[in-house]
């Protein structure tokens, strides 16, 4: 008879979990002490990393990923970077080891307490199998629960004494298992959607990631330029699920309520697709909506349908609603929308790079299908308008606006997608969050590029000490951190540079080196 552990392992290679990203302590041994020599065990530092860099890598592959921590303690230093897998949707298996079953009631050291509600309300899922034989269903149930709309992670802790269990001959059946989703709008649903797109005066679409998740990028251009409507990237965007130098572009709305309200000023009809109405950050009080507007929310995730404070709301497939809503829809009569206009001329003024100057080179530089991983949160005007981003997965942020999932993710997002270069876009006040990342990037030789944009400042918290008219408090700056020995030390080559000349030359170097490579740019304040 097959083990508990030997009939999870046929379970996650069955679904092509075979690359696990983990941090591993006493509990986690039995486990991984029986892994088939057809898995990968991809090591990091610490927690946040590793569930970062598995972040990465499910929103490139599109996929379920597997990881594996440490008893209670590993899956706390998880959370923080937890809270943008809930966001971006993307369907983690995230276990733990747990102390000896029979002992957990004691609490002895180690012992995960109350395991199934740690990881709550973050995750979709939560579960500790009541018995050794209950493992491989658990283990499928939280795979299948993962992957059904809305995505999202899942936690599953498993006492380690299980899997030298005998597991039960009818686990078997779990591997040819399927779960299949059959949710669509009714064709009188899809007539009411029509009869409103159609018969807007001025209708615009806010995109959100699922658009760019389910493949349905070209379907929303095809209904964007049907419309001939300006199309908005909802607030915060994890991924970016539309050509940024189309003509409908308008870049990414604002995230408080007056100032997002403001720039939708003059639309009947919002059409919202596969983002939440709405994540706001700062607090602008205003209306939500300009007057004369009416919002239509199509999303598959019934819980984002649910919270959301105004708008009619559609829980469908979004690659299936958007294709519909594109073949069938009636195109508009209205004057075409005119081409974007040019690049913002860029350039430094005194010491280091302007950001904008910076984005500016490397849209020069880069590959054209270069992945960015950006989490320099305080430059983001900049960067979107000194980018051209037209291929999909090109593009990626921490979907709560949690840091530490930058560097790591930028990490995982190049194991996932080895024929596209990867450049991670990284603050130096958010670099050190996930700075042991790059230990994994060396030791599995992944060929990021990790560009540090160095201002010796937390950028953000300053732009909200004047939103907050709070002036200056302790703790907003960090000064004196050398980055290239940093990743010398872990093993990655490094530079510092401060002018256009160097930086171009050191990129063309990383591009070519074929090895990960971090580069330190040392760059002038702004606040976008």
């Amino acid at each position: 008879m097959a083990t508990v552990s030997e009939v999870t392992y046929d379970l996650l290679r069955a679904r092509g979990l075979t690359t696990v990203f983990g941090n591993p302590g006493s509990n986690e041994l039995p486990f991984l002490s029986g892994m088939p020599d057809d898995f990968r065990y991809i090591l990091g530092l610490h927690e946040g990393a590793v569930l970062s860099m598995a972040d990465g890598y499910s929103l490139v592959t599109g996929e379920a990923t597997f990881v594996n921590l440490h008893a209670a303690s590993g899956s706390g230093n998880a959370m923080g970077a937890l809270t943008n897998s809930v966001y971006s949707h993307s369907p983690l298996i995230v276990t733990a080891g747990q102390q000896v079953r029979s002992t957990i009631g004691q609490e002895v050291m180690l012992s995960n307490v109350d395991a199934g509600t740690l990881m709550r309300p973050l995750v979709k899922w939560s579960s500790e199998p009541t018995c050794a034989e209950d493992v491989p269903r658990t283990m499928s149930q939280a795979i299948h629960t993962a992957l059904q709309p809305g995505r999202g992670p899942v936690y599953v802790s498993v006492p380690y004494d299980d899997w030298a269990a005998e597991a039960p001959a009818e686990a078997a059946r779990l591997l040819d298992r399927e779960v299949h989703g059959a949710a669509a709008l009714s064709g009188g649903q899809i007539g009411d959607l029509i009869d409103l797109l159609e018969g807007a005066t001025n209708p615009a679409l806010v995109l959100g990631p699922a658009v760019d998740a389910d493949h349905a990028n070209a379907h929303a251009v095809q209904l964007a330029e049907k419309l001939r409507a300006p199309v908005w990237i909802a607030p915060s965007p994890s991924r970016c699920p539309f050509p940024t130098r189309h003509p409908s572009f308008r870049g990414v709305l604002p995230a408080g309520v007056a100032d997002l309200s403001q720039t939708l000023a003059g639309h009947d009809l919002i059409l919202v697709v596969g983002a939440p109405v709405f994540r706001y950050h700062q607090y602008v009080p205003g209306k939500y909506l300009p007057d004369g507007a009416c919002l239509i929310h199509i999303t598959d995730d019934s819980e984002e349908a649910a919270r959301a404070p105004f708008g009619d709301a559609y829980v469908a497939p979004i690659a299936n609603t958007l294709d519909v809503l594109a073949t069938m829809v009636t195109a508009s009569d209205r004057a075409p929308l005119a081409p974007p206009a040019d690049f913002p001329e860029t350039g430094s003024v005194g010491s280091g790079l302007d950001p904008a100057h910076l984005f500016a080179l490397l849209r020069g530089a880069a590959p054209h299908d270069a992945i960015y991983v950006n989490e320099s949160t305080s430059t983001g005007d900049a960067f979107w308008a000194q980018m051209d981003l037209s291929r999909q997965g090109s593009y990626y942020f921490p979907a709560s606006g949690g840091l530490g999932f930058g560097l790591p993710a930028a990490v995982g997002t190049q194991l996932a997608d080895p024929h596209r270069q990867v450049i991670g876009l990284i603050g130096d006040g958010s670099a050190n969050y996930g700075i042991t990342a790059l230990w994994t990037a060396a030791r599995y030789k992944i060929p990021v590029i990790i560009i540090i944009l160095k201002n010796g400042t937390y950028g953000a918290l300053r732009g909200f000490s004047r939103i907050l008219n709070t002036g200056e408090t302790p703790g907003l700056d960090v000064p004196g951190i050398d980055f290239v020995q940093i990743a010398e030390g872990y093993g990655v080559c490094g530079s510092a540079v401060d002018t256009a000349e160097d930086f171009t030359t050191a990129f063309k170097a990383a591009l070519a080196a074929g090895e990960p490579t971090l580069i330190e740019v040392r760059t002038t304040f702004g606040q976008s």
